[in-house]
């Protein structure tokens, strides 16, 4: 058997790696030792759990004092066996090392889960910032380097290194190491030690600041959207590669277009900057260097698009500026998309992306690999990719106009609160309420989609944050008009910009956080304290999202759902069932906050998430669906 010492906080630990049967009795000794709570981890051969070459290498126990490294190609009964006994257990980022174990050792997540405690979940609770923010970040290495050792060892540089002597990359080193290297084990090894010390740490912490209920929550929700991560969407697979073709030749085509004004590559902000000057752009913004800045900011503007890709109506596109976000935007779908979808699916065509259940400081989650929150409502093409199973269809319930109820809750505001009980549109009453009924009876149809436009970017801004200048850009306005509408609205508003000062006057002479209904702490950077409104709003928006899916669960409707995006949950049912299966996913959705209901837009899309989005099927292809005033395409099949 190879032991490895090392020293942690001061008292020397120890790792060992069994290498014959008879090694195995220390595992057991070590298992039948009193500790209440073991860290567990694993190293496989990478991140995509689900794609067909995955392998998983080690499984690792551990406490504060020793760790043992088990080959799961030797000792995967014995690992199983230990993580089946009724004993809690500990793990850093907990999703993925349950969901690796119910994958390659068959212990089930609904049997695991229950009883794990996520070190990466507390910490998120004491402080979610970022380093880039000013805090900890929830890292493995950082946080222990903070709460168990100053010096605790990051042999991620000695990994990497090892990796390159091998003639490794990052990418292939896990697969490729040799198991039994020295610094590969000492690495597993050192994981499970700093993870459970840190659990010792952090545990007490989030108790003596009242979080044991959050702790709890999160740790539950974790487990259903793993679930949910297990089960994946399928993918249409001959669709993806037309796909990929179709978005590689749009995006040729746009950078002929291009070339027509000078631009020989669509990446060059030089050559993008000095094409747009001499059509008769002003170009205003700059970058560091001070170069002028031709970034998808400024140039969606210039091709009179909003940042959802979205017609503006206000100017006579720049055929330059259309012509490279376009192509850059077909480019990325094709590689970060569709080649994504193909790279990352399993062996029966389905996908199975990352669902972060805590994300970025208000806890928002999130989707990644591939990061499907981030495509724009109006062009359908990517979301068609994803299928129903057979005999299923495609349905979804979003909630309406969510964070602007639950501004219109906690400031109390009172002709907003009156809008929604008498179900008008929050958008549009806003605009008439601020014009005055007369000016307003006076505007044509299209000057009333404009100022609608307009005061929903303010609405949004009290929400999501963003001055003038921002809210001209995302309205296609000037900023003296976002300036003006922004007055308007907070007169008609004024219990908005009353919580607001409020928010930050507590924060200011308080500890420079905000607390949200749920009981969450989100600290405050010292420059921004304007944005406790948007972090209040935005964190709870996503608590009831949360909540929904929990409720969802106990409902019994679980297993229809299959992805959280934003504020909309997509799920299937049998074809026959579908209205009524979303009817009930929408009434769980449902619930009164602060005296305003909190409403849900139950929807079935079709075969396809698609379908939602503008895509509706004729002869066998897709054609813009007119009939969804949400969601509406703008491509065509």
């Amino acid at each position: 058997m190879l032991t490895l010492t090392h020293s942690v906080g001061g008292t020397t630990v120890g790792i060992h790696f069994p290498e014959r049967a008879e090694d195995m009795d220390g595992f057991r000794a070590f298992l039948a030792g009193g500790d209440k709570v073991l860290a567990f981890d694993t190293e496989g051969t990478g991140l995509d759990i689900f794609s067909p070459g995955h392998r998983l290498r080690l499984a690792q126990f551990g406490n504060g004092r020793e760790a043992w490294v088990l080959r799961t190609d030797m000792f995967a009964a014995e690992a199983a066996a230990a993580l089946r006994q009724p004993r809690p257990y500990v793990m850093h980022n907990a999703p993925f090392d349950l969901l690796t174990v119910d994958r390659h050792l068959g212990v089930r997540l609904e049997e695991l889960g229950g009883r794990t405690f996520d070190t990466r979940v507390l910490a998120h609770l004491l402080d979610p910032r970022s380093p880039q923010e000013g805090g900890i970040g929830l890292g493995l290495k950082p946080l222990s380097a903070v709460y168990v050792d100053p010096d605790a060892p990051d042999t991620q540089d000695g990994l990497t290194a090892v990796f390159r002597s091998l003639g490794l990359t990052k990418a292939t080193g896990w697969a490729g190491i040799p198991i039994d290297q020295e610094t590969y084990v000492r690495y597993a090894g050192l994981d499970v030690i700093l993870t459970h010390r840190l659990f010792r740490e952090l545990g007490p912490m989030v108790r003596d600041v009242g979080l044991d209920h959050l702790s709890k929550f999160e740790h539950h929700l974790q487990v259903l959207l793993a679930i949910l991560q297990r089960r994946g969407f399928r993918l249409d697979v001959p669709y993806v590669e037309r796909l990929r073709a179709d978005l590689l030749a749009e995006a040729e085509e746009f950078k002929r277009v291009a070339r027509r004004y000078g631009v020989e590559n669509v990446n060059s902000t030089a050559q993008v900057a000095a094409a747009l000057a001499a059509m008769g752009e002003t170009m205003n913004e700059r970058t560091a260097s001070g170069a002028p800045k031709v970034d998808k900011g400024v140039l969606l503007p210039l091709a009179d698009l909003s940042l959802g890709w979205e017609r503006l109506d206000v100017r006579t596109p720049n055929p330059l500026a259309d012509a490279v976000v376009r192509s850059k935007r077909a480019e990325k779908w094709a590689t970060a998309y569709a080649e994504a979808f193909l790279d990352l699916r399993d062996a029966d065509d389905r996908l199975h992306p990352m669902i972060g259940a805590l994300q970025a400081r208000t806890a928002r989650m999130s989707i990644s690999r591939p990061p499907l929150q981030q495509l724009p409502s109006s062009d359908w093409r990517v979301r068609r990719a994803f299928v129903a199973d057979p005999g299923q269809t495609i349905i979804a319930a979003d909630y309406q106009a969510v964070e602007m109820r639950v501004l219109a809750a906690l400031a109390d505001v009172k002709k907003m609160k009156e809008a929604i009980l008498a179900g008008e549109d929050l958008h549009t009453f806003t605009a008439r309420l601020a014009l005055g009924e007369e000016v307003w009876a006076s505007l044509t149809g299209p000057e009333k989609k404009r100022f609608r436009k307009l005061f929903k970017g303010a609405g949004f801004g009290k929400v999501y944050g963003g001055g003038a200048t921002t809210l001209a850009r995302q309205t296609g306005s000037t900023v003296e008009a976002m300036k003006r509408v922004i007055a308007q609205y907070d007169a008609v508003y004024p219990e908005i910009k009353r919580y607001s000062r409020r928010l930050m006057e507590r924060a200011e002479f308080g500890r420079r956080e905000v607390v949200t209904p749920s009981g969450r702490h989100l600290p405050l950077d010292r420059d921004r304290l304007y944005a406790a409104t948007n972090y209040v709003v935005q964190s709870t928006a996503r608590d009831l999202l949360a909540q929904a899916v929990v409720d969802i669960f106990a409902a019994g409707l679980g297993d229809h759902l299959l992805l959280p995006v934003h504020d909309e949950l997509i799920a299937q049912a049998p074809t026959a069932d579908a209205e009524e299966v979303i009817r009930e996913i929408g009434r769980a959705m449902e619930s009164t906050f602060y005296g305003v209901r909190i409403e849900s837009d139950p929807d079935v899309y079709g075969a396809s998430w698609g379908h939602g989005y503008g895509c509706a099927v004729k002869d066998g292809t897709c054609t813009v669906r007119t009939d969804h005033p949400r969601k509406h395409g703008v491509a065509h099949a």
